[in-house]
């Protein structure tokens, strides 16, 4: 089944949405513990970034697995009764 574009806004906004959260939480409980140790290297900016691609990826790649895995259908179910 093709994902309409309300569930196409949907999922990208659950998507931003903890985007932003996890953002959030990953700078406050990982990474700057590590600058805060008050040594900056030529490799922090690196493994900053590698550490925001990692959780970027996994956080994609959960949102996508979770609306193709026939739950979309309760969002197309949730959004035919707002509009009927």
């Amino acid at each position: 089944m093709k994902q309409s574009k309300l569930e196409s806004v949907i999922e990208q906004t659950c998507n931003m949405g903890s985007g932003f959260i996890l953002a959030a939480l990953v700078w406050a409980f990982f990474v700057a513990p590590l600058i805060r140790r008050n040594i900056i290297t030529i490799d922090d900016p690196i493994i900053i970034t590698i550490i925001f691609t990692v959780v970027s990826f996994a956080r994609g790649l959960f949102w996508r697995r979770f609306f193709n895995a026939g739950l979309h259908r309760w969002v197309q179910a949730a959004t035919t009764k707002l509009y009927s």
